[in-house]
């Protein structure tokens, strides 16, 4: 794998950026928008997955990129959870959901198969370029 030089570069941080806008377009749906908790708890950890990706890879540690890909990883699963709370309050139908679901599963495959490679990895991270 060569060096990742911007987080933009990051296809976990790509997949991430495609998944957010759909979350916060489904949050508009007229249910989902009126429960102003649900609304904000989606439309948070969408927002959590995309931005703890550049928020580690910035820090220029292997372990401490881990960690906040650790952090995606799980707003990731908390996207998903609040997803299945909208289908069972019937704001979306469970085809919409199930939908999203799915992507949000897969992003978070995704996230642990590079936190996997990063840690088998012997890159260690900008930060530490000067010392063996």
């Amino acid at each position: 794998m060569a060096a990742i030089s911007r987080f933009e570069d990051i296809e976990v941080w790509q997949e991430s950026s495609r998944r957010s806008p759909k979350v916060f377009e489904l949050t508009n749906n007229e249910y989902i928008a009126r429960d102003f908790r649900l609304r904000d708890q989606i439309r948070s950890a969408a927002g959590s997955v995309m931005d703890n990706i550049p928020e580690g890879s910035e820090r220029s540690g292997r372990k401490e990129f881990i960690q906040f890909l650790c952090i995606a990883k799980a707003s990731s699963g908390k996207v998903r959870s609040q997803l299945y709370r909208a289908v069972d309050q019937q704001y979306i139908s469970a085809e919409e959901g199930e939908s999203l679901i799915a992507a949000c599963s897969l992003l978070a495959s995704k996230i642990a198969g590079f936190i996997s490679y990063l840690n088998k990895s012997d890159i260690r991270g900008q930060k530490f370029k000067d010392r063996a």
